[in-house]
């Protein structure tokens, strides 16, 4: 079975908010002018180029936003192949409706 069909864990964004009200780990990786325009609050940004070099530690799951949720199943997938309790946010920042703050 090819690895592009593997099925990974995934929230929706209304899951995330939920999840957010808590201590959770928060990836964002699109670009960092994309970041800057508008992200959540505790989201990091690991833009999808440097994932590869991102070091998790697996003490607790890493949420995964990208715009469209294309990116954060890739690096969901590339964290998980390096042990990473990794969850894919489907749908991005396109279908959040929580608050979002610009600049860094």
């Amino acid at each position: 079975m090819l690895s592009l069909f593997k099925k990974y864990p995934s929230v929706t964004t209304m899951e995330l908010a939920e999840l957010a009200k808590g201590n959770i780990r928060l990836l964002d990786v699109r670009t960092p002018s994309e970041y800057q325009g508008g992200h959540i609050a505790k989201a990091q940004n690991v833009p999808l180029n440097t994932i590869e070099s991102y070091q998790a530690s697996k003490d607790q799951p890493v949420y995964i936003i990208c715009q469209s949720g294309m990116r954060s199943k890739q690096a969901t997938r590339i964290l998980s192949k390096k042990g990473v309790e990794a969850i894919n946010v489907r749908g991005g920042m396109s279908q959040w409706h929580g608050l979002t703050k610009k600049g860094k």
